[in-house]
């Protein structure tokens, strides 16, 4: 995908509109291609700024009051006093109607549009497809967590807790580097029998601990929660049953 392309598509990818494909091409283009990774930060941004409530300008109290009294001053001005006060009285309801469609539009636009956390599991989807389809799962493949826990030092600004769980039937596989929320993440990689789990990690400074909460994506199950200001997000095609009881593994742990 060149950066044409990534230019044309990157309002519908930021609104959640592209399809799987897309998303991640365009997920690919941004960890290559610093200029548009770039130009889409500014995008959310820009999004996150203009997300407050809208715009509103509140007369001084007894402006009304005062232009009526200042025209009323000038003599042979009576009939421009009620000329001035029908504008003023069209204006008004010109205005009231101006705000009442923009706020529908608004508030139309804000039901149609995902929001964090529905884009935040279309995303780890995305990532944990990505893994399986470009033989990419992991860039440091280990079974021992004191391998995979160090390999981490110094390409993240934190340090992910790597829980092994071999007992209960999740075994630790290894761990790679992905991209999630607009920042570089930890993506774990475990196996319970043939299918695969990626649990994405990544700090959350501001967020109190949480309980696991589900949804599912594309046929994949999704789990995620905080822990002691930290995001995880899992994502596999394990059922539903053993995926939370390896997200209740992974909370005791940390």
């Amino acid at each position: 995908m060149s950066c044409r392309e990534v230019r044309e598509l990157i309002h519908g990818y930021a609104d959640g509109e592209l399809d799987l494909v897309r998303n991640l091409e365009m997920e690919r283009h941004f960890r290559e291609c610093a200029a548009c990774a770039s130009d889409y930060e500014r995008l959310r941004g820009l999004r996150a700024a203009m997300s407050g409530s809208l715009p509103y300008y509140q007369p001084p109290a007894g402006l009304e009051r005062r232009l009526h009294a200042r025209l009323r001053a000038e003599p042979g001005t009576e009939p421009r006093v009620r000329e001035f006060a029908m504008r003023w009285q069209w204006a008004a309801i010109a205005a009231a109607l101006v705000l009442t469609a923009a706020g529908v539009w608004r508030v139309a636009r804000m039901s149609s549009r995902p929001d964090s956390a529905e884009i935040l599991a279309n995303e780890a989807v995305s990532s944990h497809v990505r893994s399986l389809m470009a033989a990419h799962l992991t860039d440091v493949a280990s079974s021992d967590r004191h391998t995979v826990k160090p390999w981490f030092n110094g390409k993240l600004d934190f340090s992910p807790a790597v829980g092994d769980f071999p007992s209960q039937g999740f075994t630790l596989a290894g761990g790679r580097l992905d991209y999630l929320d607009g920042r570089p993440v930890a993506a774990l990689v475990y196996q319970r029998r043939q299918h695969i789990i990626n649990l994405f990690v990544w700090p959350a400074p501001d967020h109190p601990d949480s309980e696991i909460l589900a949804t599912d994506r594309q046929g994949y199950h999704v789990l995620h929660w905080t822990k002691v200001h930290m995001n995880y997000w899992a994502v596999s095609d394990l059922n539903a049953r053993e995926l939370r009881e390896f997200a209740e593994l992974v909370r005791k742990t940390v």
